[in-house]
C-alpha cells in the first residue's frame, strides 16, 4: 500500500519510524517535507542559537537513512492541494504522489503579531532553522533585541541571543513567566535565577508597535516606554496548521480534528502531532505527541489499540535551570497540595493530590524525581501509604515495598520521548556500558541532560559493576571530548596562538565553538601568550565586555577601585558629583569596602567613567573573572591591638595585581592582626599580620559553601608577601579551571601540597612564576573605563543611534541633500 506523510518534522519522522520498526517493507511510503533540510529536533533549536551545538547535530535523520529504509524523501517541497477524490497530494512544485493511506504530520504554525511595523526586516519569530538563521545573522552585526513572549521559547530565544553577544529584553504580557507550565511560586524562582543570569523583563507589558524605518529600530509599549532594538523575536505561542486538510474539506476545529485511531473525517486520512485536535484538546508537548506516533502506527499494522489522551508532562532545562511540569498543579476544591521551597538554593516543589493521586506536580532548580513523579500522574497510584514523605521524592516514599520502582513505560527522556523499557533493552542487547553509548544509541540525555542522573542510574541497576562511568575530567563544552586540563597543555605544547587555530588542531565539532569554550578558550590564549594573544571582547560575558554589573531592572552598576579600602576627600566628592549628575539611585559600601553606584543607565556610562577618572578612579572589576578587591583593616597605623601596617599592605597587594583576569574571581583580604577583621582567611588569598611578619592563606571561600583557608608558610617582608601572592595568582591562573573552578575548588582538586610544592618549596619556580605574573600584568593594567570613557572611540559602543530628519548643517562631512542621516545624540 502507498502511504504518504505530509511532514519531515519530529512527529512526522517518528510516526514513519514507528511503523518501519512494527512493519518493515509492507508499505511503500513518500515523505514530503516542507523544509529544505533533513528532519531535525525541533527542541534543540535554542542550542544551535547559543552555539552549544551546531544544525548537524541536531539532525534526527538524514537523506541516506530514508533511502536505506526504501523510504522517498522529498524536502523542500511543500504540499499545497490535498486531491481526496483521486487521493493525491500536490507540491508546489508540480511534484504529486498518490497514496492509499494519508499521514498529515503538517505541525503548527507560529503566531505572528498584528502590530505595526511586523513586515520590518529584524522582526521574526522562533519556529525553525530559517529562524535560527536570521537571528544568528543579526547577533552578528548588532547588539540588542527584544523578546516578546516569556513563555519557553520566549526564554529559550533570549538565552541564545545572549550567548551570542546580545543585550536582550524579555516582554510579557503576563504577571509570571511561563505561566501555563508554573504557578506564581515556581515563576518567580525561574525568575529570579534568570535575572542573575543577566536577563531583563519587562512584566505586564503589551507591544503596541514594532518601531523603525528601513529595519527594525525598537519596540514600543501600550504604556509609551519605547525599548530600542534592532531584533524583535516574536515567540507568543503557536496554531496548529490546519489549513491544507481544511482546504480539502476535513473535518477541523482549533485544528484537524482526529478519533482514538487518530483518523480524520476521512477514513484513509490520518492526523498526528500538534496539527490535530483529539477530544477537543490540542496537545504541544513532545511526548504525547510520540503517543500518538505509536498509537497509529499499532493501528495502521494491526487495526488494535488507540490513542486516549496523555498527561502532559515536561522536564525542561529553560536557560540553565532545570524546571518540570507536570498534570494539572492547580489547587480547587477537593484538591490538597504539598510544598517544598529552599529559597537560598531556589529549588520548589509542589504536588497536588487529589482522592490520594497525584494530579500535578511542579519543580524548578532539582528535577531529579521527575521520572518517578511522571509515573504517577501516569498510573494515577495510590499515594496515602506514602503520602508523608511524597514531597521528599522517590528514596523517601515508603509503600507496601521497601521502594517504589519505575515502570517499564515511565518516561526517562522528555526531550526525545525515550521510556526505561527502550533504554534497559538497548543496553542489553547491545551490550552497551558507557554513558554516551547509551546517548548514541537512544538519544535519551542527549539532548538538555537534565535526565542524566536518571539515565545513569537505569545503568547501574542494568549493569551492576559493569557500568563504566565517565573516567577523568568532563570534557571543557559539548564541542571536543578534551578537558580543561588536555586543552591548556594542548595550547602551549602546540603553540597555539588563536581561538581558530586550536579549533583547528584540535578537531573542535563546531568551527564556531560555543558558549562555553570561547570565553575559556579566550582566557587560556590570554594567560599563556599575553605578550602576542589579543583579547576577544565577543567571547567574554556581558559583564565583561560593558565593564559594568548588569542588574535586574537593566541598569548597570558602577563600582571604582579604591586601593585598599582607603580614600580621600577628592575621590568621595567625584562619586558623590557623579551620582548626582548621573541620577544614581543607591550609593553603596560593597562587603568588599568600595563604593557601589547603583541604577547606571548604559549610554550613561562613559561619562559617568570619565567623571570618575577625572579624580583618579579607575575600575574595580568587580563585573568580571577577575581580581576584585583586597579588603583590610586599618592595622597598626590606628588600631591598638595591630602588629603591621595592613593598610599599606592592602594598597601594594592590590595595585600589583589589579586588572589581572584569571579563571574565575578573586578576592583578596589583609588583616592587620590574628584577630582577622578583614576576613582574610575566607578570601582567594589571605594575608594575616603576626608579630613576626605575615601568615599567607590560599583557597577560602565565604560564599554558599563556606571553605576556610590552607596556610601557605609564614613569610617577614612585605616584598615577600607581594611575591608569594603573584606567584600563587600565576599558578591558579595556568592551572585552573576557567569559569568553574574558584580557588576553593582548584586547591581542593591539586592539593595544597601540590601549592607548596610550586611556591614554597621551589624558590626559582616560584620566581619565574612571580615574573610571568609580572611580565602578563605589563599587557593587563590597562584601565577599561579610560579606554571607554566619554571623547573616547570606545564610548560609541555603549550610545544609542538614533535617526532624525536630516537639516541643513555647515560641515563637509555631511551631504545636506540625502535624505536622513545619523546623528549621535549625548547622554
Amino acid at each position: 500500500m502507498k502511504l504518504v506523510c505530509v511532514g519531515a518534522g519530529m512527529v512526522g519522522t517518528r510516526a514513519v519510524e514507528e511503523l518501519l520498526d512494527r512493519a518493515p517493507g509492507q508499505y511503500d511510503i513518500t515523505v514530503f517535507g516542507e523544509e529544505p533540510h533533513a528532519p531535525y529536533n525541533r527542541i534543540l533549536l535554542s542550542s544551535v542559537l547559543a552555539g552549544e551545538k551546531s544544525a548537524a547535530q541536531v539532525t534526527l535523520r538524514d537523506p541516506g537513512w530514508f533511502a536505506a529504509q526504501g523510504v522517498r524523501f522529498l524536502p523542500g517541497r511543500r504540499v499545497v492541494q490535498l486531491d481526496r477524490e483521486a487521493r493525491r497530494v500536490i507540491a508546489d512544485d508540480g511534484t504529486s504522489a498518490e497514496y492509499d493511506r494519508l499521514l498529515l504530520a503538517t505541525g503548527s504554525k507560529p503566531i505572528v503579531l498584528p502590530l505595526p511595523g511586523v513586515e520590518l526586516p529584524g522582526a521574526v519569530t522562533f519556529r525553525d532553522l530559517r529562524d535560527v538563521q536570521r537571528m544568528l545573522a543579526a547577533s552578528q552585526q548588532h547588539r540588542r533585541a527584544v523578546v516578546i513572549g516569556g513563555g519557553l521559547l520566549g526564554l529559550e530565544a533570549a538565552h541564545g541571543l545572549m550567548q551570542r553577544g546580545m543585550e536582550v529584553t524579555v516582554v510579557h504580557l503576563m504577571d509570571s513567566l511561563m505561566e501555563r507550565q508554573l504557578d506564581p511560586t515556581a515563576a518567580r524562582l525561574l525568575r529570579e535565577a534568570l535575572e542573575e543570569r543577566s536577563f531583563q523583563f519587562r512584566m505586564q507589558a503589551r507591544t503596541e508597535a514594532i518601531e523603525g524605518d528601513d529595519r527594525v529600530r525598537g519596540v514600543r509599549l501600550a504604556d509609551g516606554e519605547r525599548i530600542a532594538a534592532d531584533l524583535v523575536v516574536m515567540a507568543v505561542g503557536i496554531r496548529p496548521n490546519k489549513q491544507l486538510a481544511e482546504d480539502a474539506g476535513l473535518s477541523c476545529g482549533r485544528g484537524i480534528i482526529v478519533d482514538d485511531t487518530l483518523t480524520t473525517s476521512d477514513e484513509v486520512v490520518y492526523a498526528v502531532g500538534e496539527c490535530c485536535e483529539h477530544r477537543g484538546r490540542c496537545y504541544g508537548l513532545v511526548a504525547p505527541l510520540y503517543d500518538m506516533c505509536k498509537a497509529w502506527a499499532r493501528h495502521m499494522v494491526s487495526d488494535e489499540g488507540g490513542f486516549v489522551g496523555s498527561t502532559e508532562a515536561t522536564r525542561l532545562k529553560v536557560a540553565g535551570v532545570d524546571v518540570f511540569s507536570g498534570g494539572d498543579f492547580l489547587v480547587g476544591p477537593g484538591r490538597a497540595h504539598i510544598t517544598m521551597e529552599d529559597k537560598g538554593r531556589r529549588i520548589y516543589k509542589k504536588v497536588v493530590i487529589e482522592d490520594d493521586r497525584v494530579r500535578g506536580v511542579l519543580m524548578v532548580g532539582n528535577t531529579s524525581d521527575a521520572g518517578w513523579y511522571a509515573q504517577l500522574l501516569k498510573d494515577g497510584s495510590d499515594v496515602s501509604s506514602f503520602r508523608d514523605d511524597l514531597i521528599f521524592g522517590r528514596d523517601f516514599a515508603r509503600a507496601d515495598e521497601p521502594a517504589v520502582p519505575l515502570g517499564d513505560d515511565a518516561e526517562i527522556c522528555g526531550c526525545n520521548g525515550v521510556c526505561k523499557s527502550a533504554i534497559v533493552q538497548t543496553i542489553v542487547d547491545r551490550g552497551l556500558t558507557t554513558l554516551e553509548q547509551v546517548r548514541s544509541h537512544t538519544k535519551a540525555s542527549a539532548s538538555c541532560g537534565s535526565c542524566t542522573p536518571a539515565v545513569e542510574q537505569l545503568m547501574v541497576e542494568t549493569l551492576g559493576e559493569r557500568f563504566a562511568p565517565q573516567a577523568g575530567d568532563p570534557p571543557l563544552c559539548p564541542c571536543t571530548e578534551m578537558s580543561h586540563d588536555e586543552v591548556r597543555a594542548a595550547i602551549v605544547r602546540l603553540e597555539l596562538r588563536r581561538m581558530s587555530e586550536v579549533m583547528r588542531e584540535l578537531s573542535w565539532d563546531s568551527a564556531d565553538g560555543c558558549h562555553k569554550c570561547r570565553p575559556a578558550l579566550n582566557f587560556y590564549l590570554l594567560a599563556a601568550w599575553p605578550d602576542e594573544y589579543v583579547d576577544d571582547a565577543q567571547s567574554r560575558f556581558v559583564n565583561e565586555r560593558l565593564h559594568a554589573n548588569i542588574q535586574k531592572d537593566g541598569s548597570y552598576s558602577v563600582v571604582p577601585r579604591i586601593w585598599g579600602g582607603v580614600t580621600t576627600p577628592d575621590e568621595l566628592r567625584a562619586i558623590a558629583d557623579a551620582a548626582d549628575k548621573y541620577q544614581v539611585r543607591t550609593v553603596k559600601i560593597t562587603g568588599g569596602q568600595r563604593l557601589d553606584l547603583l541604577g547606571v543607565n548604559k549610554d550613561d556610562l562613559p561619562a559617568v567613567w570619565r567623571d570618575l577618572n577625572a579624580a583618579g578612579l579607575v575600575s574595580g572589576h568587580a563585573y568580571g573573572k577577575a581580581v576584585r578587591t583586597v579588603k583590610t583593616c586599618v592595622g597598626s597605623e590606628w588600631c591598638r591591638v595591630g602588629v603591621q601596617d595592613s593598610t599599606t599592605m592592602g594598597q601594594r597587594l592590590e595595585r600589583l595585581t589589579w586588572g589581572a583576569w584569571a579563571p574565575h574571581k578573586f578576592k583578596m583580604g589583609v588583616s592587620g592582626c590574628p584577630r582577622n577583621c578583614a576576613e582574610a582567611t575566607i578570601k582567594d588569598f589571605g594575608v594575616v599580620a603576626v608579630d613576626s611578619g605575615w601568615e599567607l592563606y590560599v583557597g577560602g571561600n565565604g560564599g554558599m559553601k563556606v571553605r576556610a583557608c590552607d596556610l601557605l608558610c609564614h613569610v617577614e617582608t612585605q616584598a615577600e608577601v607581594l611575591e608569594y601572592g603573584g606567584a600563587f595568582l600565576q599558578l591558579y591562573r595556568e592551572e585552573g579551571r576557567y569559569g568553574v573552578e574558584r580557588t576553593a575548588h582548584y586547591v581542593e582538586r591539586v592539593g595544597l601540597d601540590h601549592i607548596k610544592r610550586c611556591i614554597v618549596a621551589d624558590q626559582d619556580n616560584r620566581k619565574v612564576l612571580y615574573q610571568r605574573f609580572l611580565k602578563s600584568q605589563q599587557h593587563a593594567q590597562r584601565d577599561p573605563w579610560a579606554e571607554r570613557a566619554e571623547g573616547t572611540a570606545g564610548a560609541r559602543t555603549y550610545r544609542r543611534l538614533r535617526m532624525v530628519p536630516s537639516q541643513p548643517v555647515a560641515s563637509p562631512s555631511v551631504d545636506p541633500t540625502q535624505k536622513g542621516h545619523a546623528t549621535w545624540l549625548g547622554g
